[in-house]
């Protein structure tokens, strides 16, 4: 590389001491795209390995191919149904690359008709091993054994119906959401009734993108989806591969945008249903000894450095975005990924910590790769990295030094309302720190601001509207019931909603069921609630009726993206301070001419608050916190407009700013 400056330096002069680092890594992205391109003439190409491993039907030849890497083993046999599980029936023979291979002619003695299921029988020395295909697109668990075997699975016939759908998500709002979890009854909901009951609930409260958790085939229900084993087949415990393409697809007819969580960060240790020693070599895909094991996860860790691990992971993005029209993904567990230590345990504190200590080029490498692959497929893709280390570059382009992703979470923002919340009476809250966590990101680079995820709803925690009314919310929650707790609830739930998303970043997440305020935690069933289905569900029927309060929530959140939406404030430039009292514990500040004023103290109402504005002219309240429809007092008169003074400083406006509520006002 020239000493040419980088751009993602040119932009923080504080990592020029950085600039062989930075450099360094662009250039091993380089030598390993060329290496890429060597092998199969491009990196779309390189990522088409699903083509060609696992079960692939031949036209032409009239039968099965089943291709499967394992250069270790000493032996592969194909069994199933179709043979009746005899080993010696199908043997695999393998080819110099360690790639072993079988044809299963229509017109033999054993023919493989889909669906079929089947296993591969993989020996190496004395050990003999029936194990999932790893490239296998559908596995399903017998209802007695709970054994997993592979499926397959023919060619989908799935006539889609989206060719009008053009993603172009310039302000994504992002309903992130568990298919199994969204019903209400004690069970596992479907991919079909998420799209038939759930979707026209997230078109109608005005998000434009969800976020899906759990697609990928995991053995253990209760890890939420992040213990893979089958990355290539959707869950079938919700239903088949076509039903997942028909949520797709309703999810598309309704303009909403549907982004993956996607684990690629680590593993399922288990062997029966996943990939852990699958070779017998104990470094196959992942990475041998310690190196390969997250004590804190007790998963399995990639070797992003195998080029098959490469292609198996990006072929995987791939097969995702075609064959199932998603849009985007979600990168779970990237700073894991970035690390050798995987930030447990380490403060971020100086630059070194981003390019000197512990960090998986291999991994950055993969990354960069993968948004490249996305983003060729799709260029209005979106991808998201889960990353609380802050890497510099996280969210720009590979060609300024960067590592390519979109946008990344804003995961300091939750952690702060949760503290706050914990350990800070209201009226010792400062408006000084609430704009440095809110306001502090890195320019060029792209935030999902949020309040709340499934992670501080999962059971040792609980949603921010049970930590604001914990108990009181099965007592005090019909709307003719008065209750002090409940209405400082009510009331701080939308403002730190309203200020999260307007302050926090270029895009908002909300998690399925917070907007109204859902009561309680999420628990997976498990031995230690008596594998119950009582908190891995979602209770509309609380908001669905019009005499409790989670309707006001449900509306504030409804009316709160509409002006988001309506204004372009999430694609809009950062905001701009206007005022900061520390004393009346008041905030105002301007993003895209609108004006967003916060009073936060507990009991202080002030008449003619007077403070500056951008521009003058006359300003009309678009939202008010305190409406009566949301569950307020109603003491801001959003019938009158308020005309700028002019001050030796400037413009001004005067304007009744009551306690514990947020408004909105736009220059008529």
């Amino acid at each position: 590389m020239s000493k040419e400056v980088i751009p993602l330096i040119a932009d923080d002069p504080w990592l020029a001491p950085y600039q062989d680092d930075i450099a360094q890594r662009m250039s091993y992205f380089e030598q390993r795209l060329n290496d890429i391109k060597s092998i199969s003439g491009s990196l779309s190409n390189f990522a088409e390995g699903h083509h060609y491993f696992g079960f692939n039907y031949d036209k032409k030849a009239k039968g099965w191919w089943y291709r499967e890497w394992a250069p270790a083993a000493d032996s592969l046999c194909l069994i199933g149904e179709f043979n009746n599980w005899h080993a010696e029936h199908h043997p695999m023979t393998q080819d110099e690359n360690g790639v072993w291979g079988v044809f299963i002619a229509d017109e033999s003695e054993f023919p493989l008709k889909a669906p079929s299921q089947v296993k591969v029988k993989v020996q190496n020395g004395l050990a003999d091993r029936d194990r999932l295909p790893a490239y296998i697109q559908s596995a399903i668990q017998d209802p007695k054994s709970y054994d997993f075997s592979g499926e397959v699975i023919a060619p989908s016939k799935y006539k889609w119906k989206d060719a009008k759908f053009k993603l172009e998500v310039k302000n994504p709002i992002i309903y992130e959401c568990h298919v199994g979890m969204a019903q209400e009854k004690e069970g596992v909901g479907t991919f079909r009734e998420f799209a038939d009951s759930i979707l026209p609930r997230v078109a109608k409260q005005g998000y434009n993108c969800i976020q899906v958790m759990a697609i990928q085939e995991h053995p253990y229900y209760g890890s939420f989806g992040y213990h893979v084993s089958n990355f290539y087949a959707p869950s079938s415990r919700f239903g088949t591969p076509d039903d997942l393409r028909y949520l797709v697809d309703q999810a598309h007819q309704m303009g909403i945008a549907v982004i993956m969580d996607a684990v690629y960060s680590h593993a399922v240790k288990n062997i029966a249903e996943g990939l852990n020693d699958f070779d017998g070599s104990d470094n196959q895909y992942f990475h041998k000894g310690g190196r390969g094991y997250h004590t804190g996860w007790d998963s399995k860790l990639f070797d992003y450095g195998r080029t098959e691990v490469l292609q198996f992971l990006l072929s995987n993005i791939r097969y995702w975005m075609e064959e199932f029209h998603m849009d985007g993904f979600r990168f779970d567990g990237v700073t894991s990924m970035l690390y050798h230590h995987h930030g447990e345990g380490v403060a971020f504190d100086h630059y070194d910590k981003y390019f000197k200590e512990g960090v998986d080029w291999d991994a950055i490498c993969f990354l960069q790769l993968a948004n490249e692959l996305i983003h060729e497929i799709k260029p209005n893709a979106i991808s998201i990295a889960e990353d609380m280390s802050g890497m510099p570059g996280m969210c720009r382009p590979v060609s300024d030094g960067g590592l390519g992703f979109d946008y990344r979470l804003g995961m300091g923002l939750p952690d702060y309302w949760i503290k706050l919340l914990k350990h800070s009476a209201d009226e010792n809250w400062s408006m000084n720190e609430l704009w440095n966590v809110m306001a502090n990101r890195r320019y060029k680079e792209k935030t999902i601001a949020y309040a709340e995820s499934h992670d501080q709803a999962l059971v040792g925690d609980k949603s921010l509207a049970f930590w604001l009314m914990d108990k009181e919310m099965y007592w005090h929650m019909t709307k003719d019931d008065k209750d002090l707790v409940v209405e400082r609830g009510i009331a701080l739930h939308k403002m730190i909603r309203l200020i999260t998303a307007s302050l926090g970043g270029e895009g908002y997440l909300n998690f399925i069921g917070n907007e109204f305020g859902h009561p309680e935690w999420v628990d997976f069933p498990r031995e230690g609630n008596d594998w119950s289905y009582k908190y891995a569900r979602r209770q509309w029927s609380l908001v669905d009726n019009t005499d409790l309060k989670y309707e006001w929530l449900n509306d504030f959140d409804r009316a709160m993206l509409e002006l988001l939406a309506a204004n372009n404030i999430l694609s809009a430039q950062s905001a701009n301070q206007l005022n900061m009292d520390e004393e009346n514990k008041v905030m105002i500040y301007e993003r895209n001419h609108l004006i967003f004023v916060f009073n936060f103290h507990p009991d202080r109402s002030i008449a003619d608050y007077k403070f500056h504005v951008p521009e003058k002219g006359e300003y009309k309240v678009i939202l008010s916190s305190d409406d009566l429809v949301f569950g307020g007092h109603d003491r801001i008169d959003t019938s009158v407009s308020y005309p700028s003074t002019t001050y030796e400083h400037g413009d001004q406006l005067s304007v009744y700013t009551p306690s514990r509520t947020a408004m909105v006002l736009k220059k008529l």
